[in-house]
């Protein structure tokens, strides 16, 4: 009989609190993200300075994923390049899209910014993350105007029957004129999960989802 895939792990990151297997662990100021961002970067002492060059998008998949994994390394169960990372958003690289927009409309004050503007694809937050834990499988950032969960579900499915990988992070990060949210997954096949919730099934990660609104 075939495992199911589960979660192990979840996480979520929104203005008003950042969750932990539905365990609250930081309450959100109020005062937007830089200062959320950089409050969580400094209190669980991540300590990675590239975070700080990162765009705004680069940086909520990157704490999301840092606290998502916590303690666990999933690359000393798998290797490398078994452990794929899948995310999904509405807006794409949209607000550093525009940042950069506003570098090159004026052509009285024309200052094209090469930091920004490698982070217009948002397939960047996927290349950070597996730089930070030396991730090399099936990575890809879909778009698509609303969470899609039957979709993500039946991907990575086949992925994970093609033994394209092994172990999967996956979910939503977007990011859009100082508005965010993010919930992320770890995905693994086995028999039960130390968080209560088992089956990765487009109803079971729809509803977790949701509970974020």
């Amino acid at each position: 009989m075939k495992k199911p895939l589960t979660i192990s792990t979840l996480c979520s990151v929104t203005k008003r609190e950042v969750t932990l297997n539905n365990k609250v662990i930081y309450t959100g100021t109020g005062s937007g993200f830089s200062d959320l961002s950089n409050d969580i970067y400094s209190k669980f002492s991540f300590g990675y300075p590239k975070f700080h060059k990162m765009d705004n998008l680069s940086k909520l998949g990157f704490l999301s994923v840092e606290l998502l994994l916590g303690n666990k390394r999933p690359d000393k169960k798998y290797p490398g390049e078994e452990i794929g990372i899948i995310l999904m958003n509405s807006a794409s690289s949209i607000d550093t899209d525009c940042h950069y927009q506003n570098t090159i409309s004026d052509r009285e004050n024309y200052f094209p910014s090469p930091s920004l503007f490698v982070y217009t694809l948002p397939n960047v937050v996927i290349g950070e993350i597996c730089i930070r834990h030396k991730f090399y499988g099936e990575g890809n950032f879909l778009i698509s105007e609303k969470f899609n969960p039957e979709f993500m579900v039946e991907y990575i499915k086949g992925l994970f029957e093609c033994e394209a990988i092994h172990c999967c992070i996956a979910g939503w990060v977007e990011f859009e004129a100082n508005d965010f949210e993010s919930v992320l997954f770890l995905i693994e096949k086995a028999d039960q999960t130390d968080t209560g919730i088992v089956n990765f099934e487009p109803d079971v990660i729809k509803n977790i989802y949701e509970k974020l609104k």
